[in-house]
């Protein structure tokens, strides 16, 4: 048998073969000679990291496709952003009406399923993990919502976190889930969609009943016809939205289709591909739904109180209305002057909706997001030397892209007109469609995925805000003489 430890011998001709046996044969003798016939120094440096045994070739082979890791979409993994970008620029951003105040059972499969590990570690413990981030990143665009949490194992369902709307607990309960059980048992949809729709019951007509199921099984161990809960969910206005992890089952379509107005079922069940696919999918589940035209019809004023944080006098303890819990400080009721430890919430004595105002406005750009900003090609880059918020240089205008600066300067200070957007910008410039201002591609994302406003429109002082409003039509005018 060839000893393992020898070097490499790419395909030669015969002369060369007989050149390296001879080298060969002169290493055995003391002398050890390298592959083009020089004597090989002493104190070689990779003997000692191997005990001073010489490194074999296959261990320093460098594979150019490890240097640069490729994704799905035939881009370097650097370039996740620009698929992100990529995928953005197809979003509607028309406004729409959807429900901002939201309560959502998060269903979680704890069967026998999960423990396959095509999704490393496993699929329990990256549905755990990602069900955290989920926590935090609902509560963050949805602050005045509320959340509860269901697992699915023995064939029965059991309850993971009480309907709150403090993200703190339900990470502590994932965590001590994620510590002391295993999965196990078989899962049963039907015992998890009447737990869920059990706590849902109760939720105001106002906002949304919505339930989020992650399904990693192909079967359900239900007690009874699935489809009379389904009929149940439907009265109740449920919704439901699946996310599975092994293959679509006819059973999960069929619920997410009927309890979504007969929708496409495509539009509610999806089956991830990937741990990436398998998180956005899941972080795309804290945008608010669509409300439907029947909600629409029936919207109603909702009364709220914001109060403000006080502290006891006296710098005293008492005990909060909604936990028990002895506090110094803390929000008191507009209406019953009963005392909170946290906001949002519902008072416990008279059932007011207390919440802070940062917490309205920031769920206000589910309504009117920001518009998609377009690429600026060459023959408009000379208006800007570096990002306007950042202030990071853009790349040089290279001088083939100077046919655009014969421009009058009345031309060049128009904004952009909205084209179809491409994606990617050739050169790293991405313009607002309402105030002009160029931007690199990492101020584009934290703008739309994080601030969700533009920072050139809300630091404008002296264009259109200075800007004084057209006369009236004469009717107007003559209106107002009278």
């Amino acid at each position: 048998m060839a000893d393992s430890e020898g070097e490499y011998v790419e395909a030669m001709s015969d002369d060369e073969l007989e050149d390296s046996a001879a080298q060969a044969v002169d290493g055995t003798r003391g002398t050890t000679r390298t592959r083009d016939g020089r004597p090989k120094a002493k104190g070689d440096p990779r003997k000692a990291k191997n005990g001073g045994r010489g490194k074999a070739a296959w261990e320093d082979i460098q594979r150019s496709w490890e240097d640069k890791p490729y994704d799905l979409d035939g881009g370097a993994a650097g370039d996740t952003w620009e698929a992100e970008k990529r995928r953005r620029m197809q979003r509607d951003t028309t406004p729409i009406q959807r429900g901002i105040i939201r309560h959502l059972m998060l269903v979680l499969d704890m069967s026998f399923a999960m423990t396959e590990k095509d999704l490393l570690p496993n699929r329990y413990r990256l549905t755990i993990r990602y069900a955290i981030d989920f926590v935090r990143e609902y509560y963050e665009q949805n602050p005045i919502s509320q959340l509860g949490i269901v697992g699915m194992r023995d064939g029965i369902a059991v309850r993971i976190s009480d309907m709150s709307g403090n993200p703190a607990e339900h990470i502590e309960k994932l965590r001590e889930w994620l510590d002391q059980q295993e999965p196990q048992g078989s899962p049963s949809l039907q015992n998890a969609l009447e737990m869920c729709r059990g706590a849902l019951f109760h939720a105001p007509s106002h906002g949304t009943r919505e339930v989020l199921i992650i399904y990693g099984a192909l079967l359900s161990s239900d007690p009874g016809d699935i489809r009379d809960t389904i009929t149940s969910l439907i009265a109740d206005r449920i919704r439901v939205s699946i996310i599975g992890l092994s293959a679509q089952v006819a059973i999960c379509a069929e619920l997410c289709s009927r309890t979504n107005n007969d929708a496409d079922a495509g539009d509610y069940y999806w089956v991830a591909l990937h741990e990436q696919h398998f998180r956005e999918l899941f972080l795309a589940a804290t945008n608010p739904p669509a409300t439907g035209v029947a909600e629409q019809k029936n919207a109603s004023l909702l009364m709220m109180g914001f109060p403000s944080r006080t502290l006891a006098p006296g710098n005293t303890v008492s005990l909060c209305a909604c936990h028990n819990r002895p506090t110094r400080e803390g929000f008191h009721c507009t209406r019953c002057r009963a005392k909170v430890c946290r906001l949002p919430a519902e008072c416990p004595v008279c059932g007011l909706t207390l919440i802070l105002s940062t917490h309205l406005a920031r769920s206000y750009h589910h309504l009117f997001p920001l518009k998609n900003w377009v690429e600026v090609p060459w023959t408009m880059a000379h208006r800007s030397v570096a990002c306007y918020a950042c202030q990071s240089h853009f790349p040089p205008v290279p001088s083939t892209a100077s046919a655009g600066a014969g421009k009058s300067k009345q031309q060049q200070q128009q904004p952009p007109q909205p084209s179809v957007a491409r994606g990617v910008s050739e050169s790293s410039r991405y313009a607002c469609t309402v105030c002009g201002n160029h931007f690199c591609f990492d101020c584009d994302v934290f703008s739309h995925e994080i601030v969700h406003n533009c920072p050139g429109c809300q630091s404008d002082t002296k264009g259109r805000a200075m800007t004084p409003p057209p006369p009236p039509p004469p009717e107007e005018m003559e209106v107002d003489r009278s």
